[in-house]
């Protein structure tokens, strides 16, 4: 195996400095009863930092907007008890040696009614679409928009003010806000409906006023995919002209790092060369941007062949991971699985105990702690 000094590197930037180049990827988990970042909760985020990640994004965390939610049990991040809870969260990352930045999450026309908290809201979507040809809530007013806008601004703000290290903006995989940059589901004729650059508005006015009410200092993350729940082969961008204006206009707006969404890392996002969509985009933006999609594992998600979930992805080597680093293609990696089954997985790796690494199994998801 390579050398794993690269991932053990301190990533240095003008907003955010880490300890090592290894971020724990969000990851939904639905153990937050009352929508509450608990003491459970905290337990499991301080054992992953003392496993020696240098980053954690948290699992997505919903927004003050009564649409905002499609899933039981995840963690709201507004009153005055889901604050207090992530405080806690926060503060024994921080005892433990890393840093921690929450997703802010929309899910948009993923949303079923009836989930909590306000059961009775519909989905809302650009053009109330779920996928192409597949309607469920309703199409976003200027008001709507405008609501949610303030509701992610409001979460960066109470995120920064109770000790986050940055925030991510969930902009990935289907929800509200990939919604409206992929034409499938954003059929407007407004300002925010039309070309990429239209279809982008929202999500530029969205971290633009996050942007203006954190301040110049305060990290943004943006996370994007070009693949979507509702289909697999989506595409935002077609072209690396398209994916340029794409992430330029964001950065433009405020972005400090990307993270780019993909199920498989090592795939080459376009013909023609081997770097993917993490190494297109920092290529493209010049921002620093996070790779992540099935790092550590020999499979992506199991439920895409419809496999039993007896059956699993098993460890993988990261050669691939390291040599694309030492080439400078991405500067972060971001992992899931591996550290959801096992938090000691980055100690693991730099002492060279691979072989003592867990497989993503349904058994050891039984016993995650």
């Amino acid at each position: 195996m390579k050398s794993v000094e690269v991932l053990f590197r301190p990533f240095e930037s003008e907003k955010l400095n880490l300890k090592n180049r290894l971020v724990m990827a969000p990851m939904t988990r639905s153990f937050s009863p009352g929508h509450i970042a608990n003491e459970q909760v905290a337990g499991y985020y301080r054992r992953r930092a003392e496993g020696g990640v240098g980053l954690i994004i948290t699992e997505g965390t919903i927004v003050n907007h009564k649409g905002a939610n499609g899933y039981p049990n995840v963690p709201a991040i507004y009153g005055e008890k889901a604050l207090a809870g992530w405080q806690q969260v926060v503060e024994q990352v921080h005892q433990a040696g890393a840093k921690i930045i929450p997703q802010l999450w929309h899910v948009g026309s993923v949303r079923r009614q009836g989930i909590g908290p306000d059961k009775q809201a519909p989905a809302y979507s650009p053009s109330g679409l779920y996928k192409p040809g597949k309607e469920n809530g309703v199409a976003m007013t200027q008001q709507d928009i405008n609501d949610v806008i303030a509701a992610f601004t409001q979460a960066a703000v109470d995120a920064q003010r109770i000790g986050f290290d940055g925030i991510e903006i969930h902009g990935a995989h289907g929800y509200l806000i990939d919604q409206f940059l992929w034409e499938g589901t954003n059929q407007r004729t407004d300002k925010y409906g039309g070309s990429l650059v239209k279809r982008a508005q929202f999500a530029i006015e969205l971290v633009q006023s996050v942007r203006k009410a954190v301040g110049d200092a305060f990290p943004i993350i943006f996370r994007f995919s070009q693949w979507k729940s509702q289909d697999y082969g989506a595409k935002l961008a077609k072209t690396p002209e398209e994916l340029s204006t794409l992430v330029n206009l964001l950065a433009d707006a405020g972005v400090d790092i990307f993270h780019a969404s993909t199920r498989r890392f090592w795939e080459p996002e376009f013909a023609g060369s081997d770097l993917n969509l993490a190494g297109w985009t920092q290529k493209l933006s010049g921002k620093p941007t996070i790779t992540v999609g099935s790092v550590g594992l020999d499979d992506d998600f199991l439920e895409d062949k419809g496999l039993a979930m007896s059956e699993q992805a098993n460890i993988s080597g990261i050669d691939n991971l390291i040599e694309r680093m030492q080439n400078h293609e991405f500067e972060l990696a971001a992992v899931g699985r591996a550290i959801l089954v096992d938090a000691q997985w980055p100690n693991k790796v730099k002492n060279g105990e691979l072989d003592s690494l867990k497989p993503y199994t349904k058994e050891a998801l039984m016993s995650l702690s």
